[in-house]
C-alpha cells in the first residue's frame, strides 16, 4: 500500500467501500478501507490537488472521482465495531462535516440545503418534511442518471468492439472519444451529487445516534457514582480513624527527629540509603574514577594512586559540600562583623573624640618662633632679590 500510486489505491479503497456497503464485509476489510483511504486523503493533501479558490469547473475530469474520499471514509468509519462508539460517530461526522463543507466551496451542494442547515433545529416539521422528500428525489434523479451512463458506456463498447472486428476506424470515432471524456465528468459530477444526499442523511441519523447514547451514558454514570462515591467516603473515613488512633498511641513513645539541613543526607534518606534517626556530617568525599580493584583496596604506593586516577573526569571534583561552604562563609560574615563593631566602638570612643588641648604658654611660644622665622624670612628676601644669582647665565647680563 505504501508503493501505490493514487489511482489505484483509490480504485481499491473504492471497491472496498461498494463491498461494504452492498454487502457487508469482515471488520479486517473495513480497516483496510479505512487505511487505504487515510492515505488517499494525506495523498491528496500533500499533492494540493484541491484550491479553496476553485469551483467545479476548474476541476479536471480526472481529479473529480477524489471528492468522494472523505465521504467514503466517513462511511467506513461509521461501519467500524469498537468499544468506544460514540469516538467513532464523532470521527465519522468530522468527515462528513469536511466533506459537505469542501462541495459549498466547490458550488455543489443544492441552494436549499444551505439554507435549512443555516437555520438549524429552527424549522419546522413541514420544512424537514419537504427537505427531505426534495433529498430523497435528487438522490433518485442521480441513481437512475448513473444508471443511464453506465447502460450507454456498456453499449459504446459493444459497438466500438464490433466495429473494430467488422470494418476499419470509421469517420465519427473521434467524436466518440470526445463524448466518453463529457460522460465520465459528469457521470463524477452526479456521484459527488448522490453522496452529498447521502452524507445529509448519514449525518442526521449519527446525531441522533449520538445523542442517544452520551444519554443513556449519562444516566450510568449517575447512578454508579453515587455507589462509587458512597464507597470511597467510606474507606477513607476507616482509613482517617485508624490513622488518628495509631498516632495517639505511639505520640508518648516517639520523639521528633531533628531537622536535615545535609542535602546529600536528605538525598540518602529519600532513596533509602540511610535512616532520619542516624546521625550525620557535613562532609562530602569527592569521587575518584579509576579500575574498581584498585579503588576498593588500600592506595600503599604512588604507582597504585596513579593508576586509580586513570579516566578521571575532564573538570575538578567539589572538595567541599554545599553546606560546607555555607558554613565557612557564614564564619567568615560574623568575623568581618565583629571586626566592623570593634572599629565602630573604637571610633565612638572618648580618647578618639577629645582632641589634646595646649596650654596658654605652649601657644604663645609656638607664636613667637613663628613671627622670628617670618621676619629671617624677610630680611633674606631684602638682601636677596627674585633673579639675583643667575645674571651671569643670560646673554645680556
Amino acid at each position: 500500500m505504501e508503493d501505490m500510486s493514487l489511482p489505484t489505491l483509490f480504485e481499491q479503497a473504492r471497491k472496498i467501500h461498494l463491498m461494504a456497503t452492498e454487502t457487508g464485509a469482515h471488520q479486517d476489510l473495513v480497516k483496510k478501507g479505512c487505511e487505504a483511504l487515510g492515505k488517499c486523503d494525506d495523498m491528496i493533501s500533500k499533492l494540493g490537488l484541491f484550491s479553496s479558490n476553485e469551483t467545479k469547473d476548474d476541476i479536471s475530469t480526472t481529479n473529480l472521482k477524489y471528492l468522494l474520499v472523505p465521504f467514503y471514509l466517513a462511511e467506513l468509519t461509521e461501519k467500524l465495531a469498537q468499544d468506544d462508539r460514540i469516538q467513532i460517530l464523532k470521527t465519522s461526522q468530522t468527515k462528513l462535516k469536511e466533506f459537505i463543507s469542501f462541495c459549498e466551496a466547490m458550488e455543489l451542494v443544492p441552494q436549499e440545503e444551505l439554507e435549512a442547515s443555516s437555520q438549524g433545529a429552527s424549522n419546522s416539521f413541514a420544512d424537514r418534511r419537504a427537505l427531505k422528500i426534495a433529498r430523497f428525489r435528487r438522490q433518485r434523479a442521480a441513481e437512475a442518471k448513473l444508471t443511464e451512463i453506465k447502460e450507454q458506456k456498456e453499449r459504446r463498447g459493444r459497438s466500438t468492439k464490433a466495429a473494430s472486428l467488422s470494418t476499419p476506424v470509421e469517420v465519427g470515432e473521434e467524436e466518440v472519444l470526445d463524448d466518453d471524456g463529457e460522460e465520465e465528468r459528469e457521470a463524477w459530477l452526479t456521484a459527488v451529487s448522490l453522496a452529498i444526499c447521502k452524507a445529509f442523511d448519514l449525518l442526521e441519523m449519527l446525531k441522533k445516534e449520538e445523542e442517544m447514547l452520551s444519554a443513556i451514558k449519562e444516566k450510568q454514570l449517575k447512578e454508579g457514582e453515587k455507589e462509587f462515591s458512597q464507597a470511597i467516603l467510606d474507606d477513607r473515613t476507616k482509613k482517617a480513624e485508624a490513622w488518628h488512633r495509631d498516632a495517639a498511641v505511639n505520640a508518648q513513645y516517639t520523639k521528633p527527629a531533628p531537622p536535615i539541613t545535609c542535602a546529600t543526607f536528605a538525598q540518602d534518606v529519600i532513596e533509602g540509603r540511610a535512616k532520619v534517626s542516624q546521625a550525620h556530617e557535613h562532609k562530602h568525599q569527592p569521587m575518584i574514577f579509576g579500575p574498581q580493584s584498585l579503588i576498593g583496596g588500600s592506595l600503599t604506593n604512588e604507582r597504585e594512586r596513579m593508576a586509580a586516577q586513570v579516566f578521571q573526569p575532564s573538570y575538578r571534583m567539589p572538595t567541599m559540600s554545599i553546606e560546607e561552604a555555607g558554613l565557612k562563609e557564614m564564619e567568615m560574615m560574623n568575623k568581618w562583623q565583629e571586626r566592623n563593631t570593634k572599629m565602630f566602638e573604637e571610633a565612638n570612643s572618648a580618647w578618639y573624640k577629645d582632641s589634646p588641648k595646649l596650654g596658654p604658654s605652649e601657644d604663645d611660644e609656638d607664636d613667637d618662633a613663628a613671627q622670628e622665622k617670618a621676619r629671617a624670612w624677610d630680611d633674606w628676601k631684602d638682601d636677596n632679590p627674585r633673579g639675583a644669582g643667575n645674571k651671569k647665565l643670560t646673554p645680556c647680563g
